[in-house]
């Protein structure tokens, strides 16, 4: 994986990037073009975790919503 890759899955910044995997700015600004596989493999749960809490918010909201039309 390229580093820019794996910086724009985890948040389009090195900073987000770094809050993300809980390592520093100055981690991922050292890491190589192409990513080793043990921080690809990172790189690719944060972003599997990420996706599967943004899929669960939008479900809950798309409950909460139908819902309330329910009541009206």
């Amino acid at each position: 994986m390229k580093k820019h890759l794996a910086i724009e899955l985890l948040g389009g910044t090195v900073s987000a990037a770094a809050k993300t995997l809980g390592v520093s700015y100055a981690a991922v600004h050292k890491w190589p073009d192409e990513l080793p596989r043990r921080i690809s493999d990172r790189v690719e749960g944060a972003y599997a975790r990420r996706k599967r809490q943004i899929a669960a918010q939008v479900a809950a909201a798309e409950a909460a919503l139908a819902a309330s039309l329910a009541e009206e």
